[in-house]
């Protein structure tokens, strides 16, 4: 059987579809006898239907004789479409006779007067794989190469170059005749042509060109220094004995003024030195190139170059000594490169480095904090991210971190002001010399807090560090006057009564009479007065909250006044002190009580709240040393195990990111690269290009005792029957915003099938790109076409279509296969990902879009099926494994992934098993959200099909 060979497409036309049909007589009259515009339109007519799978011999001949000749640019433009599109064989495979008249077209436009016309010639030379059509052109072809224009001698070395690679035999002298065209040429796109020649057909002579000119490489344009530096690589890896004699030419390329040539010159030098100079200068070459280009793709992918170099221990200490010079990215207002900068910066800092690290930073807190631009408010809350991993790594610069991060706590940015909280609430736990100044510090903020939350945090904070009879005196005045004049219900009546009153008498207020300041007289009623005054009389921020209906500041405030009064009994040996401040706290709880249970807040006190707030009254009122032990030291306790568990769960984590050393025993097998499986390459300054044709065919059949590779035949989507006269099967190759369709079709019958066109469309999200062209296949023949889809976003998507063919000798006729569904799987485009408790409730609350599937499983182990859903949709499980443990007989996770287009999936999961009952598989429920409702959606209907799918047991991890 011989396999169909696959029509190349160098061209992409857009083919309107809203084109009314084309009569073939029509255009072939268009073409005869119209005028130049009209043929123009009438040739564009004709190419729109060739693309579009329709077969017009007919005017094969007519384009000929009658368009062929006009010398109209436009013309012959649209005619080197049609050249290249047009079959130019039979059926048989033999070239149709009317393409000699063609060739000898083509020689005329290649000695054609105008430079455009013989270039524009040449350039489609390049597309033509007929050697019949090419062989009476060669010694036309080779004369362009001494033409005056730049334009024409280059696009010659570009056909050259193609008829050389494709057939050898039409010019078997081709590199020596480059080579010599070479000396003698002074145009810098014409020299960097003939050098990529000789660097892929005759390496030796590219080498001996670049030997004689090595000291003028700095001066010659960039699309040949590009040439020369992958010419460079290629050279050295083959020889490593070369290095020496060609890392200078490299060091010079680091200072080219193009962008391109200094970031292919870093890689080349990183992959073939690994001397601490060259690393150094190949890392402060990239950094320029992020601090200097203006384009964030840019800067993103040589950030992933010098991240790609810090996990390379030997690059590491190099890198460590630019910290300093890596943060001057952050003077980019992309908030993604940001991000990546300081998580660079991080796992490079040490500390020699890390006080001036902690300058720079604060620095740019302080420039932030009058920020209006969408993305201040998150890079803030970046910045003190980062501030905290810094004081919590590096314990001496906690200390000139508290003073800057506690002014956040006034800032009205809530996300920040809670980070810096959580901050504080680990420092002042952790570093018990900072405890002084860190309470000095809240207490001086604390009457400047604008967020209920942050208020409650600072006070539970007072109240657990407040351990002096200084600091809790000190606290308790900040309390009193963030609460005002008590009790609470009489000064909201007065408030209230004062307001009604005066609305009431404003029309028996007599007006004033007041003197300006140049001596004029005005008048004022009272009204207005006793308005403006009242106006600007504010409620105080913690009555505020409580008016407004949240009286869990309330319950925090009652726990904080307990701690502190119950601490201050064992301080203080002056009896009556003590018990002023004991009665003070009861006094204050009984007004938050009484406000409560009195109905003038918007909202009313709930049970929870009034219940917490009536047990630290009653244990301020009969304090017993197990109450004391609670309120004083439980709290702190347990904060004390979070933290470090924390601790211990994030140097897990770190363990698990570290590569093992690079430790080589003397009697250690010698790895040979031609005989590796990919996973045996080790990522490290290697030959890439050896490494990515070693990962390509790492898919073969492995030795006895290797674990095998995943089959690529698991892709594979049967399209039709067995039994159907073509059979079709298609393997799908998903490359993120790519889904490619290798479509193999088989000609089961003994007929030969005449235009064979495999039909498609999608369903969901996805575009075709390109039908495919219609083939013919000879009996029992097969043959492969490739389709293209493009995706927009992630959603189920559905590929459907069919294959109709013609039976040579069966009529006008055509038969039809319809073909099976192809379900693209959203998995595909899904990767886990992970967030802060935080995070993941705000985004919970924004999305709007959710979906609740129930759960059908015949799994009986709560854990077993958490960890089946987890595999079966790539979320990630962001419940520590902590809160997971034990059996309880229900369970309760939150799961998160992200898709390569940058949308979240949030999960909720909700299930139980009873405890008293064996072999009962588990019930509940999943809770999705996602910003989009195909999200949602496409992740429901996932999770129901992996629900029907046999279960097998899933190994427990970790």
């Amino acid at each position: 059987m011989s396999t169909m060979t696959e029509q190349p497409c160098y061209t992409l036309i857009n083919i309107p579809t809203d084109t009314e049909p084309l009569n073939e007589l029509q255009l072939k009259q268009d073409l005869e006898k119209g005028d130049v515009t009209t043929k123009i339109e009438a040739l564009k007519k004709t190419i729109h239907m060739i693309l579009g799978g329709e077969r017009l011999p007919g005017l094969l001949m007519t384009i000929i004789r009658f368009v062929l000749p006009h010398q109209d640019h436009t013309i012959k433009k649209l005619l080197l479409i049609f050249w290249e599109i047009v079959p130019k064989t039979s059926a048989d495979g033999k070239l149709l006779q009317e393409m000699i008249l063609v060739c000898d077209a083509y020689r005329k436009d290649l000695q054609h007067p105008n430079e455009f016309v013989r270039g524009s010639t040449l350039r489609f030379l390049c597309k033509l794989k007929e050697p019949e059509l090419l062989e009476p052109l060669m010694p036309a072809i080779t004369g362009c190469l001494e033409h005056r224009h730049s334009y024409v001698r280059r696009n010659a070395v570009l056909a050259i170059f193609t008829i050389y690679r494709n057939f050898e035999f039409l010019i078997p002298d081709a590199p020596e005749l480059i080579a010599k065209y070479l000396e003698g040429e002074q145009d810098m796109s014409c020299r960097r042509n003939a050098f990529l020649m000789l660097l892929h057909a005759d390496q030796s002579r590219a080498l001996a060109y670049l030997a004689a000119c090595l000291d003028q490489v700095p001066s010659f344009g960039d699309i040949l220094q590009l040439v020369i530096v992958e010419l460079i690589y290629k050279v050295c890896l083959a020889n490593p004995s070369e290095r020496a004699r060609f890392i200078r030419c490299i060091y010079s390329l680091l200072n080219s003024p193009s962008a391109a040539v200094r970031y292919e010159a870093a890689g080349t030098l990183v992959t073939l030195s690994s001397a601490p100079t060259a690393i150094k200068a190949a890392a402060s070459c990239y950094i320029e190139l992020v601090v200097k280009e203006s384009d964030n793709n840019v800067k993103l992918i040589v950030l992933d170059r010098l991240i790609a170099m810090k996990d390379s221990p030997a690059y590491e200490r190099v890198l460590q000594d630019l910290v300093m010079d890596i943060l001057r990215v952050l003077g980019s207002p992309a908030l993604e490169v940001r991000t990546k900068t300081l998580a660079l910066a991080m796992d490079l800092v040490t500390t020699r480095t890390i006080e001036e690290m902690v300058q720079l930073l604060k620095k740019e807190v302080l420039r932030t904090a009058g920020g209006e631009h969408e993305d201040a408010g998150r890079y803030r809350q970046l910045l003190v991210r980062t501030l905290h991993a810094c004081s919590m790594k590096f314990s001496d610069v906690a200390a000139t971190v508290i003073p800057v991060l506690t002014d956040f706590l006034s800032e009205s940015n809530e996300a920040a002001a809670t980070d810096v909280l959580v901050f504080v609430r680990e420092a002042i736990q952790r570093f018990e010399n900072l405890r002084p100044l860190i309470v000095e510090k809240l207490l001086e903020v604390f009457p400047h807090i604008r967020s209920v939350k942050v208020h409650r945090a600072a006070l539970w904070i007072l109240g657990e560090y407040a351990t002096s009879k200084e600091d809790i005196e000190a606290v308790m005045g900040r309390v009193r006057a963030a609460l005002g004049e008590l009790p609470l219900l009489e000064t909201e009546n007065k408030r209230q009564a004062g307001e009604k009153s005066t609305e009431d008498g404003n029309s028996q207020a007599a007006p004033t009479q007041l003197v300006t300041s140049d001596g004029t007289y005005a008048t004022q009623s009272a009204f207005s007065a006793t308005s403006a005054r009242k106006k600007e009389e504010k409620r105080p921020a913690l009555v505020q909250y409580m008016m407004e209906g949240d009286f869990f500041i309330g319950a925090s405030l009652a726990t904080t006044l307990a701690k502190l009064a119950l601490r201050y009994k064992t301080l203080e040996d002056n009896i009556q002190k003590s018990n002023r401040l004991q009665a003070e706290a009861m006094f204050v709880m009984s007004s938050v009580l009484q406000l409560g249970r009195s109905g003038l807040p918007m909202k009313a006190m709930t049970h929870d709240d009034a219940e917490r707030i009536s047990l630290c009254l009653r244990s301020l009122a009969c304090p017993t040393p197990l109450v004391q032990k609670v309120f004083t030291e439980g709290c702190r306790d347990a904060l004390g195990r979070m933290l470090a568990a924390k601790a211990e769960e994030d140097s897990q984590n770190q363990k698990a990111k570290e590569k093992p050393g690079s430790i080589v025993q003397v009697d250690d097998a010698i790895q040979f690269l031609q005989l590796s499986r990919g996973s045996d390459l080790a990522g490290g300054a290697g030959d890439v290009f050896e490494q990515s044709l070693s990962a390509a065919v790492a898919g073969r059949p492995c030795a006895s005792g290797d674990v095998p590779a995943p089959s690529v035949l698991s892709k594979v989507a049967q399209l039709t029957g067995f039994s159907d006269p073509v059979y079709a099967e298609a393997l799908v190759h998903v490359n993120q915003y790519d889904i490619v369709l290798d479509v193999l079709i088989v000609n089961q019958t003994e007929d030969t099938l005449q235009n064979c066109t495999l039909e498609l469309a999608t369903m969901g999200d996805l575009k075709l790109v390109e039908r495919p062209q219609p083939i013919v296949l000879a009996p029992r023949d097969f043959a492969s076409i490739k389709a293209n889809v493009k995706v927009a976003s992630t959603e189920n998507g559905i590929i459907f279509g069919n294959i109709v063919y013609d039976v040579s000798g069966a009529g006008s006729d055509r038969s039809v296969v319809v073909l099976n569904d192809i379900h693209i799987d959203i998995m595909d485009y899904i990767v886990p990902a992970t967030c802060t408790d935080a995070e993941f409730r705000q985004m919970w609350a924004e999305f709007e879009w959710e979906n609740k599937v129930s759960v059908h499983t015949t799994l009986s182990d709560l854990r077993e099926y958490l960890a089946h859903l987890l595999k079966s949709t790539n979320m990630r499980c962001l419940t520590p494994e902590k809160a997971l443990s034990g059996q309880c007989g229900f369970m309760a996770a939150n799961m998160y992934a992200k898709s390569i287009f940058g949308e979240d999936a949030l999960a909720n999961l909700s299930i139980e098993k009873p405890l008293n009952r064996q072999n009962v598989p588990v019930v509940g429920h999943i809770r999705i959200r996602a910003k989009s409702q195909g999200m949602a959606l496409s992740l429901g209907d996932k999770i129901n099909s992996a629900q029907k799918e046999p279960q097998n047991k899933v190994v427990q991890t970790a």
